[in-house]
């Protein structure tokens, strides 16, 4: 259940940086910045989204701005990945998960 996320890839011209265009706006208009190796307080989407990009492992800096997503990588990141992670933000059920209920 849920929708993914349509996910473009944009180019970037700093080095190792990962820009990703969504279908969806995250932070309205604000900024939100995380770094590697502290800690991301918060259960907001886009909080919720970096923890996900850090355990894919290979990502420095995420910074979340409305709907674009860049990422500050080492050398041997895996763009799918990420994007797959991005795509998947919002589903809550995947294969072989029942959905829970309660019949009132």
């Amino acid at each position: 259940m849920g929708q993914p996320i349509s996910v473009v890839r944009k180019p970037s011209s700093k080095p190792r940086t990962l820009r990703f265009e969504i279908n969806r706006t995250l932070t309205g208009m604000g900024h939100e910045r995380y770094v590697a190796g502290k800690e991301v307080s918060g259960d907001r989407p886009p909080d919720r989204l970096a923890k996900r990009l850090f355990e894919a492992g290979g990502v420095r800096v995420v910074h979340v701005y409305s709907n674009i997503i860049d990422l500050t990588v080492d050398e041997d990141a895996k763009p799918d990945v990420y994007e797959d992670v991005i795509r998947q933000l919002y589903i809550h059920y995947g294969p072989g998960v029942t959905p829970s209920f309660s019949a009132s």
